[in-house]
C-alpha cells in the first residue's frame, strides 16, 4: 500500500496554493538509483517533514530541489517555475525567496555569525552595509540568539547555538521558503525541543513554508504538518502523521512502532 505522492485522500492540490512541484525525479550516482520516478508537492505555508531510512535520498532530494545536484531526469518547479526552463535572472530572483540551512550549519568559518547573515545580502541586495548589518542583527534576534553572538565566530558557538546563526542566515532576504536538513541533530533533547518550537513560531509568524528533511520523531510529531517517507526511489507515503502510521509498509511500522516511535506519539 502506498499513498499519491501529491494528493491525500479527498484533496485535490489547487497549482496556485503549491511552492514546491516535483515530477518524475531520478537521481542516479554511477550504477546506484537514489530516486526513480518521485513526485512529490509542497503546499503554500505547510511544514512538511521528510523522512526515511539511510540511503534514501532526503539530502539528494532537498540538494535537487535547491539546484547543488543535478538530476538524471524529471521536472521541478518552485513558485510556479520549472528551474531548468528559466533565465539565469529568473532562477537566481526564485533563488531569493528561499533560505537554506544545512545539516552541519556549513557557516563561513573566518566570518562572524553577524557576517555569515550579512553573506546572502552582500551577494544578492545593493544596500548599504550599515543597513545589512541592522538587518543581520534583527535576524540573528529572530533566530533567538543573544546580540553578543553576532560578533562571534562559529568555532566559538555551542552547537545549540550554530544551528540557531544558521537558520539566521537562511532569514537573511525575508525568505517565502526554507529548507532545513536535519536542523536537530546532534542537540540535546532540551535544545531540539526549543529549536522545534522555533521552527513552528517562525513560520506561523512569517507565513513560511518549510522543508524539512529529520530522522527525529519528536520534531515529526511537534511541528509537521504533513510526512513524506522515501522509500524504493519513491515517495511511499505521505500524509498527516496518523495517515502515515497507518502504511502497512514494515520500515514505517518498525520507524513509528517501536519504543521511541510510540514514546514520540504520546
Amino acid at each position: 500500500m502506498s499513498y499519491d505522492a501529491t494528493l491525500e485522500p479527498g484533496h485535490d492540490a489547487d497549482a496556485n496554493e503549491l511552492v514546491i512541484r516535483v515530477r518524475g525525479l531520478t537521481n542516479r550516482f554511477g550504477s546506484n538509483t537514489i530516486h526513480e520516478d518521485l513526485d512529490l508537492d509542497v503546499r503554500k505555508g505547510e511544514i512538511i517533514g521528510v523522512i526515511g531510512g539511510s540511503g534514501t535520498g532526503k539530502s539528494v532530494l532537498l540538494r535537487s530541489i535547491v539546484g547543488l545536484n543535478k538530476p538524471v531526469k524529471g521536472d521541478i518547479e518552485v513558485f510556479g517555475q520549472k528551474l531548468n526552463e528559466i533565465s539565469h535572472e529568473k532562477r537566481v530572483a526564485i533563488e531569493r525567496r528561499w533560505g537554506v540551512m544545512f545539516q552541519d550549519g556549513a557557516l563561513f568559518s573566518t566570518l562572524t555569525v553577524r557576517e555569515n547573515v550579512m553573506a546572502p545580502m552582500v551577494e544578492h541586495t545593493k544596500a548599504p552595509r550599515a543597513l545589512m548589518r541592522e538587518l543581520a542583527d534583527l535576524k540573528i534576534r529572530l533566530a533567538g540568539l543573544e546580540l553578543e553572538a553576532a560578533v562571534k565566530r562559529p568555532a566559538d558557538l555551542s552547537g545549540g547555538m550554530r544551528k540557531r546563526a544558521a537558520l539566521a542566515r537562511a532569514l537573511a532576504l525575508d525568505p517565502d521558503l526554507v529548507f532545513l536538513d536535519e536542523p536537530t541533530a546532534g542537540l540535546d533533547p532540551i535544545g531540539a525541543q526549543k529549536f522545534d518550537e522555533l521552527v513552528r513560531s517562525l513560520s506561523d509568524a512569517l507565513g513560511l513554508t518549510v522543508f524539512l528533511v529529520t530522522h527525529d520523531l519528536d520534531t515529526l510529531v511537534a511541528i509537521c504538518d504533513r510526512i513524506a517517507v522515501l522509500s524504493d526511489g519513491k515517495v511511499l507515503a505521505i500524509g498527516s502523521m496518523d495517515e502515515v502510521r497507518k502504511n502497512p509498509h514494515p520500515w514505517i511500522q518498525e520507524y513509528f512502532s517501536g519504543p521511541r516511535g510510540r514514546a514520540a506519539v504520546k
